[in-house]
């Protein structure tokens, strides 16, 4: 026979339940075999599991919260004699026997009338005035009166980020999130549960979080503001210089205020049209946008720049970029801003349609050229006259189109497939490719002279893994277009550890893969804030990272080829250019041939 001794933390209370049945439940709700009274804990939020002699501990579901044993987090664990379970704010201990004597424990935290009183003048004074810089000052100035907290502050979230709306006692009037756990925060956010914490710097659920560790703080409680089923942000009390401040009794009146403030927040805000701080978010967009194409980094600045340049002029412009990064996007800008914007613009994927029929969708044809042409047919090259034509995945194009396309741009004449005459036409040309032009030229598959034609002028886009600066903006302008077409309004943002695996993952799909990977857990996910399961990213491909050696040896590699390139291959030029030994050359010589 074996038994649990249960101990809460902070009232000190001890239950013990024999463990008689194979299965015995833990949690909140009265229906569980073991009923633990912390409003933290999932209403059922875990299973002792007994087999012949051996014992187990599992989670019930997913959204239970956390379970440790000995110190160490788990989701399932054998449990020998001796073992220390933390389940919430209850510590239990697995002991062989039974128990001498079951204490009933205290009594659940109840509110005396002085307590009930104070709320009633709170709420007085709180709808004295429904303008939300007073409305949240009130709130917290009594919160703390009531509760003998330090700080104080209320966070709103909107448009799936979070925005300090009002803080109290900080010692600054600057509404700055530094001062609030953003770990506290997320587990309230994510699970919906309030939460309390006696001792943060030394709790096993937030003793390693850095933002614990960084502001060194010590009693915090934090409950969510739930207007029906939306959550409208978090009020966040803490003091960073007494432990074990908070008792049941102050988070029961939290709870309780906290249901109470939910209605009047969220008539202040509906009236207000509070739009806490989102204008920064706003004019980021606007400040790092070209047409529907968003970028802060350095290379997507430097091609919005060549883009604003180039698209006035009819040059042909030849766009480079990995599968999903916007190239069709990229034209379409240059349309948008030539002279030929109130004019066509045609696409093609010279990759999507078989090669017997590429030439017809280009070139169009006559009626009767061939067996099935039933009617003449106006290709896409003709389609776009008098304005733009995308030939995307240009590199798919067989090498007799080649010619037929070299000899349309070159006389800006088209002929259909079984004409007899040609057709003036006036088109802007904007290529695009995943592939390197160059090799596949040197391979005899795409025609030089095509090539300088198309590529007047290139425009290169980077890949998403070397965009770090634009991911969390584009995941987030994406998570707000998903929100309100599918009407999602529970999804409040992103988690930091989802924004760290999106930092740390390869993204082979770039922003096209991130945009679909947003919209799919938009719809399927149940959580306020997106986590990497919810994204997929839990595990997944991440970018490579060398050796600081390997990568510089990798960069000299490199480099030397260029500068061979460019003194064709002259080995000795290239070695006095580079001020160094010429057998440094040979050797790097026989590495590029080895690898080739």
């Amino acid at each position: 026979m074996a038994f649990l001794r249960a101990e809460h933390a902070l009232r000190k209370s001890m239950l013990e339940h024999v463990l008689r049945k194979p299965l015995t439940t833990l949690g909140r709700a009265a229906q569980n075999d073991l009923v633990l009274d912390d409003p933290t804990l999932a209403p059922t939020a875990a299973s002792v599991i007994r087999t012949g002699s051996t014992w187990q501990i599992a989670v019930s579901d997913a959204r239970a919260g956390e379970v440790y044993v000995n110190g160490r987090r788990t989701r399932s664990s054998p449990l020998v004699p001796g073992d220390k379970i933390l389940l919430g704010a209850w510590q239990l201990v697995l002991l062989d026997g039974e128990p001498e004597a079951t204490p009933t424990g205290e009594p659940p935290a109840t509110l005396g009338v002085p307590e009930l009183e104070a709320l009633v003048e709170l709420s007085s004074e709180m709808l004295k005035d429904t303008t939300p810089a007073r409305l949240f000052s009130a709130l917290l100035a009594g919160l703390v009166r009531l509760t003998r907290a330090e700080k104080g502050f209320v966070i709103v979230l909107r448009d799936g980020m979070r925005h300090l709306a009002a803080s109290h006692n900080t010692g600054d009037e600057t509404l700055d999130m530094s001062f609030v756990s953003d770990t506290i925060v997320d587990q309230v956010v994510e699970q919906l549960r309030p939460i309390i914490v006696s001792d943060a710097l030394h709790d096993a659920r937030f003793g390693r979080a850095r933002s614990v560790v960084d502001l060194k703080l010590s009693s915090v409680m934090a409950v969510p503001l739930i207007y029906r089923r939306d959550l409208l942000g978090v009020i966040y009390l803490g003091n960073d210089r007494v432990t074990d401040l908070f008792t049941e009794r102050d988070l029961t009146l939290l709870r309780i205020y906290a249901a109470q403030a939910s209605l009047v927040v969220y008539h202040a805000l509906t009236l207000n049209q509070l739009q806490l701080d989102n204008k920064n978010l706003r004019t980021q967009l606007e400040q790092s946008s070209q047409g529907e194409m968003l970028g802060t980094c350095a290379p997507m600045k430097r091609m919005f720049k060549v883009l604003r340049r180039i698209a006035p002029t009819d040059v042909s412009v030849l766009v480079l970029g990995e599968t999903g990064t916007g190239k069709e996007l990229v034209a379409r800008e240059l349309h948008k801003l030539s002279g030929r914007s109130k004019g066509p613009f045609v696409a093609i994927n010279c990759g999507a349609i078989p090669e017997n029929l590429l030439e017809s969708e280009l070139f169009g044809h006559r009626k009767g050229s061939f067996t099935g042409a039933m009617n003449d047919k106006v290709g896409k090259i003709e389609a776009a006259h008098t304005g733009t034509l995308l030939l995307d995945e240009i590199g798919e194009m067989p090498t007799n189109l080649q010619v037929k396309l070299l000899r349309v741009l070159q006389e800006r004449i088209i002929e259909r497939v079984g004409d007899l005459s040609g057709r003036p036409i006036d088109i802007r040309v904007v290529a695009a490719t995943n592939k390197d032009l160059k090799e596949l030229i040197e391979k005899g598959q795409f025609r030089e002279d095509l090539f300088y034609r198309l590529n007047e002028i290139a425009v290169q886009l980077p890949p998403l893994r070397d965009r770090e600066d634009d991911l969390v903006v584009l995941a987030q302008y994406f998570l707000a277009r998903c929100r309100e077409t599918y009407g999602n309004t529970r999804i409040q943002g992103f988690t930091n550890q989802a924004l760290t695996a999106m930092k740390a993952y390869y993204w082979p799909g770039n922003v096209r893969e991130l945009e679909s990977r947003v919209k799919k857990a938009v719809i399927m996910s149940d959580h306020a804030l997106l986590n990497p399961e919810d994204l997929g990213l839990e595990g997944g491909l991440k970018r490579e990272v060398l050796p600081l050696a390997e990568a510089a040896e990798e960069w000299k590699v490199s480099y030397i080829r260029k500068i061979l390139e460019a003194n064709g291959w002259n080995k000795a030029q290239t070695a006095r250019d580079l001020g160094v030994d010429a057998r440094t050359i040979f050797r790097y010589v026989e590495k590029i041939e080895g690898a080739e």
